[in-house]
């Protein structure tokens, strides 16, 4: 098993910085790729990054990218996503999750087996 817990969720302007961090224990072996989802109001969840194990491969939504980036410290066993110049539809509760599974991409939720808690991100406008 792996347990997963978010951090660095807040409330931010439009056009403000936030950085999440998720921590993960037990089992870390089993986070070839750590991603990150998202889930606003009403709506599915959905796809925001992910990163394999060595970070030599990330992966981002269109609505995201050149804004986001995500980084992994395997050492201490954390993933992070920082996100820049955030716009009011970033309003979300931001998921960590993680997958062993090597042979799909790691973009649908499917793929994922373990999931944190969730922070809030709230951006005003």
């Amino acid at each position: 098993q792996v347990q997963l817990v978010e951090s660095g969720g807040g409330l931010v302007q439009a056009g403000g910085s936030l950085r999440l961090s998720c921590a993960a224990s037990g089992r870390t072996r089993s986070t070839y790729y750590m991603g990150w989802f998202r889930q606003a109001p009403g709506k599915e969840r959905e796809f925001v990054a992910a990163i394999s194990w060595s970070g030599s491969s990330t992966y981002f939504a269109d609505s995201v990218k050149g804004r986001f980036t995500i980084s992994r410290d395997n050492a201490k066993n954390t993933v992070a996503l920082q996100m820049n110049s955030l716009k009011p539809e970033d309003t979300a509760v931001y998921y960590c999750a993680a997958t062993n599974d090597v042979a799909r991409l790691p973009t649908r939720e499917y793929v994922y087996d373990y999931w944190g808690q969730g922070t809030q991100v709230t951006v005003s406008s």
